[in-house]
């Protein structure tokens, strides 16, 4: 007869007839409503630092870099720009010379293939003279076929005059003649481009040099006049720069230890920092955005004039403090990337080295292969 073990069996019964309980208990209910609430606060933080800044442009310009200049003394810049003063004539510039007025001294002596303006009262009806006649190379002008001609060739024009009167009186009663030189084949043109030589003259050809460096166009006009005037009667000149070439600036981009590149640019008076840039096509692999201009500064003081550029805040901001205007004689400085400069100068130190290493490593290896050939050939 088999004994049953109640005991275990009532005491399963009593557990399973009790309600279950919660294990999970109060504070944990507590902690993943705190998690919620935590969360729901660290997405309101980012609003509320918008809402409290309010809306704010990107600013690439630090204010840093804005110094305080006394009035008058503040270099030029966009948006501020100065005229550049009177252009002075230096080498090598070209000037265009053109010349108004073409005249010989006074008394000229009529020379063969000079043009003259003949203009004569109370001749035949049918045969006026009024016009420009050719002295041909035998020294005569053709007044038509009524009149014949006239040897005028070695005289003056008042001599000229009495000439042709005489011989229009064998036809005519009263002639009254007027002759005016119009073109004188001997006095070669002036109009033309001059370069200015080295030093500081234009040649004008058979009426020598003048010289014009370190003058304005008016100076070098009144020059060229005051010299003009040994040869022709009162002279007029008109001038004018036909190519600006000796006010240049340079820009300089640092090469990272490969050697420096230099532009020389010329300048009209209107450029900023971003136009000079834009002539070397802006920043190389091997630039940073450390850029400056070095001003030329009078000798003998022991200073230097430099003035710093913000990059970002002139190409992404528009920002003018910085896009100073560029002066005659400036240099404007691209710094090299330092880090590719660094790399650039381990691989010049380590250089040698590695091609020494190289050549021995070679070298070795043609000796062991030739001792093994020489020692498979002895077995």
């Amino acid at each position: 007869m088999r004994v049953l073990n109640t005991s275990r069996c009532s005491f399963s019964r009593a557990a399973a007839s009790r309600p279950v309980s919660n294990t999970a208990g109060p504070g944990r209910e507590d902690r993943g409503a705190t998690g919620f609430h935590l969360r729901r606060a660290l997405l309101l933080i980012p609003l509320l630092l918008g809402i409290v800044g309010g809306c704010r442009s990107m600013d690439f310009y630090p204010p840093s870099l804005e110094q305080p200049a006394p009035p008058g003394m503040a270099p030029p810049r966009e948006m501020d720009m100065r005229s550049l003063p009177e252009y002075r004539i230096e080498p090598p510039d070209i000037l265009q010379v053109e010349l108004l007025k073409l005249v010989p001294l006074p008394p000229y002596r009529i020379e063969s293939y000079d043009v003259v303006q003949i203009s004569v009262l109370n001749t035949l009806l049918d045969q006026p003279i009024n016009n420009y006649y050719l002295v041909e190379a035998e020294g005569t002008v053709n007044l038509g076929p009524a009149y014949g001609t006239v040897r005028i060739v070695g005289m003056t024009i008042e001599e000229a005059e009495r000439e042709i009167t005489a011989k229009l009186l064998q036809i005519l009663a009263r002639p009254q003649v007027s002759v005016q030189l119009a073109r004188a084949s001997g006095l070669q043109p002036i109009t033309g481009p001059y370069l200015v030589a080295s030093d500081g003259t234009i040649n004008l050809r058979q009426y020598g040099s003048v010289h014009v460096a370190g003058k304005t166009l008016t100076e070098a006009k009144l020059a060229i006049e005051r010299h003009l005037s040994a040869f022709l009667d009162s002279p007029e000149a008109s001038i004018d720069i036909a190519s600006y070439n000796s006010k240049v600036y340079y820009i300089i981009t640092a090469g990272a230890g490969q050697g420096d590149n230099i532009v020389r640019v010329p300048i009209t008076g209107n450029e900023t920092v971003l136009d000079a840039l834009s002539q070397v096509q802006g920043l190389s692999q091997l630039s940073s955005k450390n850029i400056w201009i070095a001003r030329p500064a009078p000798g003998g003081y022991g200073c230097e004039q430099v003035l710093p550029i913000n990059y970002d805040a002139i190409t992404r901001g528009a920002v003018t403090a910085t896009n100073y205007q560029i002066l005659p004689g400036d240099r404007v400085f691209i710094d090299d990337d330092k880090i590719i400069a660094f790399h650039s100068t381990i691989s010049k130190i380590i250089g040698p080295f590695e091609r020494f290493l190289g050549f021995t490593s070679l070298t070795a290896s043609a000796v062991r292969g030739v001792q093994l050939i020489g020692y498979r050939r002895a077995y």
